[in-house]
């Protein structure tokens, strides 16, 4: 396991974890590898070329101006909405670029952001090229005042926010090898995992905790996994106070307000029976803040990122004994939650992938319902069989989901797409919990299924919003 649980749930911004939170990442680094190599006091022009998926749903997907902000040194970690509001009115209104005013100054370097002539405008679009490595390529390029060219990078958005750099895989596999000798439990399969559990006594929460312990503190570990819920429910808690319609040209209108105030009047005390009802509430609100460009926990992705807080919501509402919980045990259940559901993210980010642009929502809203059927499992007190049960169940009734959002935006159907498949993992960890964990398809089985699937299937269906119901359904959305 060289992935952590705090690289699969990261904090970002909407609409789009590979096509808004990598891009931004990779605009960074490249500002940052400008400022680092003395290179950027001679910037005087800027070259943004996007490729494949990238190119065909970046204007939905909010690409365009994370680059633009990228370049500026804004980090989508850390970055706020507000901020990114301000930023890129002063870049409309000015027809500049900052390039990396918010970087931290290297010693010995020159300092100054240069303001270099460019808008969202001039970044290139190119559908219909995809570079070898992924779909979601792109090129940034920087000349001197002559036009020669200083610099010219090329990165890869795999899904997640994962970015790879053209040249440094290599590097990175290096490092991939080192970091898993250094694990006391490393894995890449649900085999490994369950040998380990059944050589140790462990649960895969416990797992995957003693190997984030090599990093960290096991306070630590716990202390930021609440955090990560902690996010998660200001996001739900921030699209409760939006109204309107979501923007992009749409017109789809904000549900998350008007459903909680009748769920509220009809279910004061949260009445067991409306449990679907509230976790699909959850899921809409976190969800319709993604789309509204807000700040959201990848999980794994961000057109994925309402699964799991409903999921979790639910394990912490509906879990039995839930309601007399103490602070400490509520805390405990909602580390063990996303550590078991990481455990299983990992499995997908290392057998397969988790970018819809690269095997379809199967990939995303798939990978996100199993790892949320196994945190579920796992609070609900299943044992390791029955955990990777539950995640095996959820992803094989999520195998050939295609990723066709209309208009290019994460809107329709992504939005209510996270609250059937939240539903879904609910049932795959009641389903498996009625077992003794004993099935016929493993959850290494089902994942190298997925991933087959997605190269089979067409690259209409994977996040270019040439196919399915982004052509079925006739929307006004020109940019898109």
């Amino acid at each position: 396991m060289a992935i952590s649980v705090f690289d699969l749930f990261s904090v970002g911004i909407g609409p789009s974890s590979s096509h808004t939170v990598g891009p931004m990442r990779a605009a960074h680094r490249f500002a940052a590898h400008l400022r680092e190599s003395g290179i950027l006091a001679a910037a005087a022009g800027l070259r943004v070329d996007l490729y494949g998926s990238l190119a065909a749903t970046g204007h939905g997907h909010g690409t365009l101006t994370a680059v633009l902000l990228g370049l500026e040194g804004c980090d989508p970690e850390t970055v706020l909405p507000e901020e990114v509001n301000a930023a890129l009115a002063r870049i409309e209104r000015d027809g500049t670029v900052l390039l990396g005013e918010r970087l931290t100054p290297v010693p010995g370097n020159a300092s100054g952001a240069p303001a270099i002539p460019f808008r969202a405008s001039d970044i290139v679009l190119r559908p219909l090229t995809v570079l070898p490595t992924h779909t979601n390529g792109m090129k940034l390029g920087v000349t001197d005042t002559a036009g020669e060219l200083l610099l010219e990078e090329t990165y890869f958005s795999v899904g997640g926010g994962f970015i790879v750099r053209e040249g440094a895989e290599e590097r990175v596999q290096d490092q991939l090898e080192s970091t898993l000798a250094e694990l006391p439990y490393p894995f890449t399969t649900a085999a490994e995992l369950l040998r380990y559990s059944e050589e140790t006594g462990l649960s895969l929460a416990g797992l995957m905790l003693e190997n984030e312990k090599t990093h960290r503190s096991e306070a630590e570990v716990r202390d930021a996994l609440c955090h990560i819920w902690d996010v998660m429910e200001a996001c739900k808690d921030s699209a409760l106070q939006r109204t309107g319609v979501l923007p992009g040209g749409l017109n789809v209108r904000r549900r998350a307000p008007e459903w909680h105030r009748r769920l509220s009047e009809q279910d004061p005390h949260r009445d067991p029976v409306y449990w679907q009802e509230w976790i699909n509430l959850v899921a809409l609100a976190v969800n319709e803040e993604n789309a509204s460009g807000g700040r959201v926990v990848t999980a794994p992705t961000n057109g994925a990122a309402g699964i799991i807080p409903a999921v979790l919501f639910y394990a912490t509402h509906y879990a039995p004994g839930a309601a007399s919980w103490t602070s400490e045990e509520k805390r405990r259940a909602i580390a063990d939650f996303l550590l078991a559901a990481g455990a299983v993210g990992v499995l997908y980010k290392e057998q397969a992938s988790i970018s819809g642009a690269e095997v379809g929502c199967q990939g995303e809203v798939g990978s996100a319902s199993s790892m949320a059927a196994a945190g579920l499992a796992q609070v609900l007190g299943g044992t390791p069989q029955q955990v990777e049960n539950a995640a095996e169940i959820a992803m094989e009734h999520n195998l050939g989901l295609t990723c066709d959002p209309i208009g290019g935006l994460v809107q329709i159907p992504c939005i209510e797409r996270n609250a059937i498949a939240a539903s879904k993992a609910v049932n795959a960890a009641k389903m498996a919990l009625m077992g003794d964990g004993t099935h016929h398809v493993t959850l290494d089985e089902v994942i190298a299924t997925m991933r087959e699937t997605g190269r089979d299937m067409s690259e209409k269906y994977k996040e270019t919003a040439m196919g399915g119901l982004a052509v079925s359904v006739s929307v006004g959305v020109v940019e898109c």
